[in-house]
């Protein structure tokens, strides 16, 4: 390779690895957990319904019947709906609902034709919710004693209609070790957060399906899961809907107050990345300019920097060694602080270029797949590519 290609290379994954690293140090600022739930003054305690689809999920019901049983700070009911499970999951909820009245379960009605399995289940609980402030929070969440009644704290502080926790992420296998940090990159690496609190265009609309707050007015007002029938990445779709109403939305760091564990084994991360690819980054709008960015800002810069290393920096103009070594310490450096924030591994950081890489085959392989008009299972049902 000519000193002036490598010089050219140099250059352009520096310019493309600073962009998120300055947008990530200015996000860590912005993106704070709840605020400490307030002590009670005498008055009436916050009055929540807990709202939780659950679809062949005997696993993992139970601890998540405990865990929202035992918030503190608020007085809760739980409304579990039971989409069509085939195994023990609404046994599991009736034993827990006879010793414990503030547990309720609803058998889910048919999947109509242009809907997805959870915003009909969720559409559902909506309808079901006794209380005006709601909490959607999927089964595999496991939220702390102070969630519910800090998150819903969050909710009046930030004035928005609509707010969403990030849970940290819990891995049990090598995909998700490798890949699910790269929620919270791709989220702060690429959203700047100070300005979508300021523009509610849809655009600029973040969120996490796996823990929503809301009150019943304005998500009737938004149109709720209805608006996004069809859509298998709530996360994404559920606040462009509220923004699209006029209605303002917000995110909050959950690490310390929720964790998740979502997958157990790699063909799950695989299938589960998938489902939603072609509403997100593996759109067909979308994946050509992140491609672009995360190769060039995340991919290239470790490369070159290998590349100078095995050859000693043979060929190489002497300003674009300190160029390349700063295009990789800037693609790195987003992963290893919120690896220290968001108490990820930080063995998964190093390995930060291979799960970009595999994370870019997952979009373009879920976009060839749309393409093809092929379809993937989830959870016992087939799915129609979106």
């Amino acid at each position: 390779m000519s000193p002036l290609t490598l010089g050219i290379l140099a250059a352009t994954a520096l310019a493309l690895a600073t962009l998120p690293a300055l947008l990530t140090l200015a996000n860590l600022r912005s993106f704070a957990a709840p605020p400490a739930r307030p002590r009670q003054q005498g008055g009436p305690r916050a009055a929540v319904s807990v709202l939780v689809p659950a679809r062949n999920e005997q696993a993992a019901i139970g601890r998540l019947c405990a865990d929202v049983l035992a918030s503190e700070g608020v007085d809760v009911e739980l409304v579990i709906l039971d989409d069509g499970s085939t195994d023990r999951t609404a046994e599991i909820v009736r034993e827990i609902a006879s010793s414990d009245p503030r547990t309720r379960i609803v058998s889910g009605r048919p999947l109509p034709a242009g809907w997805c399995g959870k915003q009909h289940a969720c559409w559902q609980l909506a309808q079901e919710a006794t209380h005006d402030t709601w909490v959607f929070l999927d089964v595999d969440v496991s939220p702390a004693p102070d969630a519910v009644a800090r998150a819903v704290a969050f909710l009046d502080a930030s004035g928005a209609a609509l707010v969403s926790g990030f849970p940290r992420q819990r891995t049990a296998c090598l995909l998700d070790w490798l890949l699910l940090p790269l929620i919270h990159f791709i989220l702060l690496g690429f959203l700047p957060l100070a300005r979508s609190r300021r523009d509610n265009s849809p655009g600029m609309a973040a969120g996490c399906g796996q823990f929503f707050v809301t009150r019943r007015a304005v998500y009737e007002r938004a149109g709720g899961h209805e608006t996004i029938r069809a859509s298998l990445h709530d996360g994404v779709k559920l606040p462009r809907a509220y923004r699209r109403a006029g209605l303002r939305t917000d995110i909050f760091d959950a690490t310390d107050t929720a964790s998740c564990r979502m997958y157990e084994r790699n063909a799950d991360v695989w299938r589960g990345l998938s489902k939603n690819a072609t509403e997100g980054i593996g759109g067909p709008a979308t994946i050509l300019p992140f491609t672009i960015l995360l190769a060039g800002g995340q991919i290239l810069p470790p490369a070159l920097l290998v590349s100078g290393l095995v050859t000693g920096w043979h060929d190489w103009p002497r300003w674009a060694v300190p160029v390349a070594l700063a295009a990789a310490t800037l693609a790195w450096l987003p992963r290893f602080l919120e690896a220290l924030r968001f108490r990820q591994s930080v063995a998964s950081a190093i390995a930060h270029p291979l799960a970009v890489a595999v994370f870019l085959a997952i979009q373009w392989v879920a976009l060839v797949r749309k393409v093809l008009g092929l379809k993937t299972a989830w959870r016992g049902r087939t799915l129609s590519p979106q």
